[in-house]
């Protein structure tokens, strides 16, 4: 027992609880595994460390019901070292807690650092499913080749995101009440002073289960079009999912949100006459049959979820078009709609720009809520997978 309690010990130090995690937090950790008297607790975080084995229909101690997308810490993240030879080396599950950086770390200083995000879902049967993280292990690839980074095989990448999965599946949200969304981060960890590449780098996973990403819900989106403000300019780092993106998104979205609208849609730096991204999600807009979305020409970034809506919309017999879409249009548009991993696919009620507000149509019988069921029916497995997007977690 003597043993027991000093592995027990050393397991909580390396989680960090007691100061990462909330009483409640913690108190869902052993939930997770099941309901035990606090004399077992012990041992039954000790082997869930071990197995992680939880039944396909066991939840944590969530309420299902409210779930918005805020963090909900998790059991497990998933972390992998590169060597000196620019290759990953086999990665391992930790118990989720607060990492060490040195403070010359390049992701500190220089802001060498991707992200991506995908989501796992829970189909009827209680079988697990991601879909298309090949997309996310590609971009990741892409991003890595920009910022001078080695990166994560798509094989890893997978292996590291299904491994995440598995060990927080009691996480993995109900059918019907939402996702875990994954966050895989490839970081500059080593330590660099001079304006260069880092000597070392980490990717780890995280997730956290969530539902609606706006605080509208499933309500249409209200959005301002963003004059003064540049999300990214030509040559930058705009058509990639750097972290040196969003910060300095953050200044015109609280002005925005502060007005009253949920989101910024930004224009072309060069002319500001061009429609590029909202903050965190891709544009379409609806005319007739034709579906137009602004081209990922560097600037804009290449969603897996707005490339799954192209598809999506053709199999459907809309006419796309990925081409540079003049403001002007849109007064024209019948609708408008965001794409995103955290957002889905959201519709938008009206934008307003340059004081004035236009309005769009929402509802049962537009096209973004056909391609929205048909979208969410293939991710959550109620619509057959034609395409092979879907990998099972087994």
């Amino acid at each position: 027992m003597i043993q027991s309690t000093t592995r027990f010990r050393k397991l909580v130090r390396s989680v960090g609880v007691g100061s990462s995690l909330s009483s409640s937090a913690k108190l869902r950790v052993h939930r997770c595994f099941g309901s035990v008297a606090a004399s077992n607790a012990e041992q039954a975080c000790e082997q869930s460390v071990e197995s992680y084995n939880v039944k396909k229909n066991e939840y944590a101690d969530l309420d299902w019901d409210n779930l918005g997308f805020g963090l909900t810490p998790t059991d497990y993240m998933y972390v992998m070292k590169c060597s000196n030879n620019g290759t990953f080396e086999q990665g391992q599950l930790n118990r989720y807690g607060n990492i060490e950086l040195n403070p010359a770390a390049g992701v500190l200083n220089y802001g060498q650092g991707l992200y991506e995000g995908t989501k796992a879902y829970r189909k009827k049967d209680g079988n697990l499913i991601l879909f298309r993280p090949d997309q996310n292990a590609m971009r990741m690839q892409f991003g890595a080749e920009r910022m001078c980074m080695p990166s994560p095989s798509v094989d890893q990448f997978i292996d590291a995101v299904k491994q995440t999965v598995q060990a927080n599946k009691c996480w993995v949200p109900p059918p019907g009440k939402g996702s875990l969304y994954i966050r895989p981060l490839l970081i500059g960890s080593g330590p660099i002073l001079g304006l260069a590449p880092s000597p070392e780098y980490t990717f780890l996973v995280y997730a956290s289960p969530v539902r609606n990403y706006f605080k509208e819900g499933s309500a249409p989106l209200n959005i301002y079009v963003e004059a003064e403000y540049d999300r990214a300019s030509r040559g930058g780092a705009g058509g990639v999912k750097s972290i040196t993106n969003y910060a300095p998104v953050l200044k015109a979205l609280l002005r925005a949100k502060n007005r009253g609208f949920s989101d910024v849609l930004y224009l072309d730096s060069v002319n500001k006459k061009n429609l590029e991204e909202v903050s965190s999600c891709n544009i379409f807009i609806v005319k007739g049959n034709l579906i137009s979305t602004p081209a990922a020409f560097g600037t804009i970034l290449p969603g897996v979820t707005r490339r799954s809506i192209i598809e999506i919309a053709r199999d459907l017999c809309y006419q796309v078009e990925e081409r540079p879409i003049p403001v002007d249009e849109l007064s024209e548009a019948d609708e408008v709609f965001c794409t995103g991993t955290a957002v889905g696919v959201a519709p938008v009620g009206s934008i307003t720009c340059q004081g004035k507000r236009m309005e769009y149509k929402t509802g049962a019988q537009t096209v973004c809520a056909q391609l929205y069921s048909t979208l969410v029916g293939i991710q959550t497995g109620h619509i057959e997978d034609k395409k092979g997007w879907i990998v099972e977690i087994e």
